[in-house]
Order: structure tokens, then C-alpha cells, then sequence
């Protein structure tokens, strides 16, 4: 028998170009896109450790009150085998021009629906992409 696989967790932004298009990250040496965002430092709030991130990552400012929060989705880890990433995800508006910094290599806008035109990790592809696109259906 298999031990369970360790979880890691981790806060989400979605943030949508003028086209609905969704920002996705790629880091260093990974093969996969994925929602900006990352780990929360210990007793940081959701949208706090959102903040720093987005500012660390891409260089932009969260507005956080007019966050929506779009519901905790968890799937197997793309960069870290053998675990799972369980992300709480936000629907975000920034101000400023994201960019690529610190561990980010590159970014891309890509389609809610597919094809996205770039490899997603699987939280976003089967996730966190799939709910914004329902929610912004139901509008």
C-alpha cells in the first residue's frame, strides 16, 4: 500500500485580458503553464499572499476588493511528482503590465475553452479554467 500524496497548497489568480483571454505562467525549467500565484507564508491571508505573489512574479498590484473568490480545485502537482497542489483561486483585477521576474520565464494569454495553444498544467486545463469559463457563461 501507497502512502497518500503530500498536498500543497497554494492561492490562484485568474486575470482576464480585454479579448476574456486568461493569464498563464510558465516558471524556470518547467514544461507546463499555469495560473500565477504560489504558496501562502505562514499566517498570511489568501488574498495577502496573492498580493505579494502577483507582485513578486509579474510586478502588478491586486485590487482585492473587487476579487472574486471561484472555489478551492485540487489535481496532481506539474513541477513537484508525486504530489497534489490544491489551490484556492481568485478572479482578480490587477493594475499595471504583468511581466515575467523572478522565477517566471514566460508568459502567455490563452482561450478559456480549448485548444489553449500552450501546455497547461492540469489544475488550470481541467480546473480553474473550466469554472471561469462556466461562470462567465452564466452571465
Amino acid at each position: 500500500m501507497s502512502a497518500a500524496a503530500a498536498t500543497i497548497h497554494i492561492v490562484a489568480a485568474v486575470i482576464l485580458d480585454d479579448r476574456g483571454r486568461a493569464l498563464v505562467v510558465r516558471k524556470h525549467g518547467a514544461s507546463r503553464f499555469m495560473q500565477p500565484g504560489g504558496k501562502p507564508e505562514p499566517g498570511e491571508e489568501p488574498l495577502q499572499a496573492l498580493a505579494r505573489e502577483l507582485d513578486e512574479e509579474l510586478g502588478v498590484q491586486l485590487h482585492t476588493a473587487s476579487a472574486i473568490a471561484l472555489g478551492n480545485f485540487e489535481d496532481w502537482a506539474v513541477n513537484e511528482p508525486g504530489h497534489r497542489v490544491q489551490a484556492q483561486a481568485w478572479r482578480v483585477w490587477i493594475e499595471g503590465e504583468p511581466c515575467a521576474r523572478a522565477e517566471i520565464a514566460e508568459l502567455a494569454w490563452v482561450p478559456l475553452q480549448p485548444p489553449h495553444g500552450q501546455p497547461l498544467a492540469p489544475l488550470s486545463e481541467h480546473h480553474i479554467l473550466p469554472a471561469v469559463a462556466a461562470l462567465a457563461t452564466a452571465r
